[in-house]
């Protein structure tokens, strides 16, 4: 069965939404009454109550005065903005450049003590290449339409990297075997890429797996890239948004598809011999 990356968002905001639902219900309102009270139009208060219109703080500020529970509202405009933050998305997010996305990053990767990392069409961003960040991250500044700041973007992706020579931190990576072939950037920057991976297993706290393409009989199928921060946070990258995920029965389902997925993978000799056959295939 697929997973669902955004079945966490929808039910923060349908927690929100029932919280609302049962304010106006406890205040003795209809919906039209509420909307009145509020000075907005019916069909507005059904949207919000039914989790397909987020409420502005405004919104929930308003309703809480309307049905007598102004003291609720910081709890509840809190918990709606947490529950818009589960789900971003790409555009918004890069809408004044790259840079700042890859520094907004810093402090949720010093705060992990385990990073898990799962990408079957990209090398990891941690273990990334200047000339292969760049190209990847103008890349995504032409296909979003945003300005282009890749240049200084892929220097903070470097800088954010130094955190898996800092002690306190582990990190498990695996990759497809395909992630070797796609080429980001010139030949050169290709080859250079390449070349850090040959090293990047023998780091002290990072192990680096390699699903091989001649895997028989998988565990399980390629999934969308997605990283597992300790056990509490997985974070999936979709062609539109990054999606948050909280929600402990849907981060259970992250961690067994990513140990069915390492365990697929090979390590070591074997990996770096995957490696230089990608490297040979530059040539």
């Amino acid at each position: 069965m697929p997973l669902s990356p955004s079945s966490s968002a929808q039910a923060a905001r349908e927690n929100v939404a029932r919280q609302l639902r049962d304010l106006r219900k406890n205040a003795g309102l209809t919906v039209t009454e509420l909307a009145s009270r509020c000075g907005w139009h019916h069909s507005k208060t059904s949207r919000i109550e039914n989790a397909r219109t987020p409420p502005s703080p405004t919104d929930i500020r308003l309703w809480c005065r309307a049905t007598g529970a102004t003291d609720q509202a910081p709890d509840l405009i809190a918990a709606s903005q947490h529950a818009e933050s589960l789900y971003r998305e790409w555009r918004q997010r890069v809408r004044t450049g790259l840079r700042k996305l890859q520094d907004s990053y810093v402090e949720l990767y010093k705060s992990t003590s385990l990073l898990r990392v799962y990408s079957p069409v990209l090398v990891p961003g941690l273990l990334q290449t200047e000339g292969y960040a760049q190209a990847l991250l103008s890349s995504n500044a032409r296909f979003l339409g945003v300005p282009d700041d890749a240049a200084e973007a892929a220097a903070a992706r470097l800088q954010r990297s130094q955190i898996i020579h800092e002690p306190g931190h582990r990190f498990v990576m695996v990759v497809e075997e395909a992630v070797l072939y796609y080429q980001l950037g010139d030949s050169e920057a290709m080859a250079a890429q390449l070349g850090y991976l040959l090293t990047a297993g023998a780091l002290p706290a990072v192990s680096f797996g390699i699903i091989p393409m001649s895997t028989r009989e998988r565990a399980l199928w390629p999934q969308e890239t997605f990283d597992v921060h300790d056990d509490t946070l997985v974070s999936v990258e979709l062609l539109s948004a990054e999606v948050n995920i909280t929600q402990p029965s849907e981060i259970a389902l992250y961690l067994k598809a990513f140990e069915q997925l390492r365990s697929m993978a090979v390590y070591g000799a074997e990996a770096r011999a995957l490696i230089l056959k990608a490297i040979e295939a530059l040539r």
